[in-house]
């Protein structure tokens, strides 16, 4: 069973701490997380199970050899075995004494049920390595949004900061107006409050900065403690040229997902050929080379060797209950391979659509972050020449704190998208430089 995704959000393996700050950027980020992340860590164990059942499958067409060394002493009560002689005028012969030491060899020669089963277990080893090699992907994608969300906390903080310079400004201002005679009470009072918010904002930026450069640290193996500054600024790179058919035909070819449930279906369709085989004959051969005698040195070599076919005639339905249960488990896992096909072609033609309309809000939010600059300019002037009163300063800061988190999130959504665009073609371990700009 693949792990569960809240496994991508943490960490299976942890860095000491440091001493001083570890400088960060996003694809150094993701190198840690390919060696640290819990998701990819247990997707890599079940490579390991897969494998260990496919040494299982093969130990039934290889063949055993073992040794035995035994020495006994008996005494035998030959009338108990209708043997109608006497020893010394007694049936009780002994007590003598045996000695055997001879390797046995048993070797199964045919049994299509175990052939069939031991070509499910290599396809379903295949499974597991696409499946860890998909968890690689996975935890880029996690480990990117992470990043992603920490630039776009970062770049909150700073605006509030700004914000809240800007706020103090225009209170000392209104004070100053005030005393001037120039602006009424109710003016320094809103200019006021209007301050205090954006303090309240800036402490919030600051409790959710904390916080997300924990999560980013979970999910890359870091300690939780670590002091580290990230090198790299919002990314806003140019989308790489992508022709759609072409993606969507490559995507089938990379997507390891994919690649895996199309080995466990072929897993599936062998597991039904080795149901089918239960009443197929199957032919053992058992042999063994020794010595035997009453004592170590007067033993004489011996040996048997022996064939065996074997015909399965009555086994109480058990067939049937296996036919029908792979034949139900093929049936799952096609339905899914079917719905995967044209779930891929859906993420793909959808996120080029994400990636467009964002690329789209990118550049409406930045305009907007000008015009919401040149209202505050201009609303600030009204007041300080004394034609408008303080509410007009607030509406603007507050246009201006609204653009300014658009423009944000809007970044952050691109990028997000380019990241799930790489994801969807199953390039985004090789290519998230490319889609995200990354130095």
């Amino acid at each position: 069973m693949p792990p569960s995704l809240d496994a991508f959000n943490g960490s299976g393996i942890v860095d000491k701490p440091v001493a001083g700050v570890i400088k960060l950027g996003i694809l150094d980020a993701m190198e840690r997380g390919l060696k640290h992340n819990l998701g990819l860590l247990l997707s890599q164990q079940q490579t390991e199970v897969a494998r260990s059942q496919r040494w299982r499958s093969l130990s039934a067409l290889l063949p055993n050899l073992s040794a035995q060394v035994s020495e006994s002493v008996q005494q035998v009560n030959l009338a108990a075995f209708g043997i109608p002689f006497d020893v010394n005028g007694s049936p009780i012969v002994g007590p003598f004494s045996v000695f055997d030491a001879r390797p046995v060899l048993t070797e199964r020669l045919l049994d299509f049920n175990a052939l069939n089963r031991l070509r499910a277990s290599d396809e379903n080893e295949k499974a597991a390595r696409h499946s860890a090699q998909d968890a690689r992907e996975l935890v880029v994608l996690v480990v990117g949004n992470e990043y992603l969300l920490t630039l776009a906390d970062g770049a909150r903080l700073e605006s509030s900061r700004a914000e809240l310079e800007t706020a103090k400004a225009v209170f000392q201002r209104s004070q100053d107006l005030k005393k001037a005679g120039v602006a009424a009470g109710i003016d320094v009072l809103r200019s006021q409050v209007q301050m205090q918010q954006q303090q309240q904002r800036v402490l919030a930026a600051e409790n959710q900065l904390q916080k997300q450069r924990m999560h980013l640290a979970r999910v890359i193996g870091l300690p939780v403690s670590q002091a580290f500054e990230l090198t790299d600024t919002v990314p806003n790179a140019p989308t790489p040229p992508l022709e759609l058919e072409e993606a969507i035909r490559q995507a089938y070819t990379r997507r390891q997902d994919y690649l895996a449930l199309q080995a466990r279906v072929r897993a599936a369709e062998l597991q039904l050929k080795a149901a089918r085989a239960e009443t197929l004959p199957y032919v053992d051969v058992n042999g063994d080379y020794g010595v035997l005698g009453r004592s170590v040195g007067s033993s004489r070599e011996t040996y048997s060797v022996a064939g065996t076919v074997r015909i399965p005639i009555f086994q109480g339905g058990r067939r049937r209950a296996d036919v029908m249960q792979a034949q139900s488990g093929l049936e799952q896992l096609r339905r899914q391979l079917e719905d995967l096909e044209g779930r891929i072609e859906f993420e793909i033609r959808s996120n080029v659509l994400d990636v467009k309309t964002s690329n789209d809000q990118v550049e409406v939010a930045r305009q907007s972050i000008e015009l919401a600059g040149e209202q505050l300019k201009q609303a600030q002037d009204r007041y300080a020449a004394g034609v408008s009163g303080s509410l007009e300063v607030v509406q603007a800061q507050e246009a201006v704190a609204t653009a300014n988190e658009t423009y944000i999130q809007a970044l952050y959504t691109n990028n997000v998208a380019k990241l799930l665009m790489a994801r969807a073609l199953g390039v985004a371990e090789q290519q998230a430089r490319a889609f995200l700009g990354g130095r």
